[in-house]
């Protein structure tokens, strides 16, 4: 039978049932978590897991998720694809805090998370290239759309998992990513200008390197 820690407060939140996740995860590994485990530990029923979560993966994923939602919708609302792709990206990385995602990053091995975090981090650099690609075309070349799209997909999640794997929250992730970018800067500049594309704090640069 499963155990429920005593002393959990019953107040339901997702940072208590991500915290109940994580702790699971920990002990008894991910794909041997049920949903059940996790509501059980975390003092909720399965109704109220379902109320802030679709699923177990949703657990680490939905605070990126909506990050990548307000991407797009920065993408969609910009006329400027090179420029909006910058801004978008310098929002993203804004305040991103430690969650159940840094924390699973940082200790996938021990979580049994590995399979899990690639597979899902492979549809997550599908999305956001997809979104970059979409707003790089207007007026732009799709084949240079398409695959500067996939490498700036590429580049943030390298920059998170290795955000992570520095320790969640002793970085700033939008340092971390602005680095991740100047692997790919020149795809970011549209052709004929020799500006750098940077992204964060620094971002007097990025604001020139346009102009």
């Amino acid at each position: 039978m499963a155990e429920q820690r005593s002393g959990r407060p019953r107040l339901s939140s997702p940072a208590t049932i991500a915290d109940a996740a994580c702790e699971l995860f920990f002990e008894r590994g991910y794909e041997a978590t049920s949903i059940a485990d996790i509501a059980l530990r975390a003092g909720v029923s399965r109704s109220s897991f379902f109320n802030y979560f679709s699923s177990k993966s949703d657990i680490l994923w939905s605070s990126f998720d909506a990050r990548v939602d307000a991407l797009r919708a920065h993408l969609d609302a910009a006329d400027d694809g090179p420029l909006a792709v910058a801004s978008a990206l310098r929002a993203f990385a804004a305040d991103f805090a430690p969650d159940a995602l840094a924390l699973a990053m940082a200790n996938a091995s021990a979580m049994g998370l590995e399979d899990e975090l690639e597979r899902e981090s492979a549809i997550r650099t599908s999305r956001i290239g997809r979104s970059v690609s979409v707003a790089l075309r207007r007026g732009g070349d799709p084949l240079a759309a398409d695959v500067t799209g996939t490498a700036v997909g590429g580049a943030v999640l390298a920059a998170v998992r290795a955000w992570a794997a520095a320790g969640p929250g002793r970085t700033s992730l939008a340092r971390t990513l602005d680095d991740a970018v100047a692997v790919i800067a020149p795809l970011l500049t549209p052709r004929g200008r020799v500006h750098q594309l940077r992204l964060d704090v620094r971002a007097a640069d990025l604001d020139q390197a346009l102009q």
